[in-house]
């Protein structure tokens, strides 16, 4: 998988769990019907959202992005939909490469030390990703759910 057609597919994916969610948050706030699709919607989202973040910094580590422009992936993230046009913003401006860098390239610092290992063992960075999202997952829902 490139950078451009994993990045592209997080992205989209954030923006689908956005609307589950926000179709959940309709079901529960305006219909007064049920409260499933904000749970379940609620948790696919964080998941995804999650995972988008993971992704966008390893995108950027392997594709040496601008920390603005890294900035910018991550606060997409936020409002509803945002993904999809930072992805396509990234991909107009070069941001996005066809070939992982860091598969070949000598990896610069620990950062990218650590990126150069998940692209170069592609299952095992997956797992360690799913992990990752699995951890940071837990630690949210110890926090508790957003206030608002």
């Amino acid at each position: 998988m490139t950078p451009t057609r994993l990045y592209r597919f997080i992205a989209r994916a954030e923006a689908v769990t956005w609307a589950l969610l926000l179709g959940g948050m309709f079901l529960k706030y305006v219909t007064n019907t049920t409260e499933l699709g904000v749970r379940i919607g609620g948790m696919i989202h964080g998941a995804v959202f999650i995972a988008y973040c993971l992704t966008t910094v390893l995108v950027a580590l392997d594709q040496r992005w601008p920390v603005k422009q890294t900035l910018l992936g991550l606060v997409a993230a936020v409002p509803p939909f945002a993904t999809v046009p930072f992805e396509i913003h990234a991909e107009r401006r070069g941001l996005l490469a066809s070939t992982w860098r860091l598969s070949t390239e000598e990896p610069r610092g620990p950062l990218e030390r650590i990126a150069a290992w998940v692209i170069r063992k592609p299952l095992q960075g997956l797992l360690t990703g799913l992990v990752a999202v699995g951890v940071l997952f837990g630690l949210a829902l110890l926090a508790g759910p957003p206030v608002g």
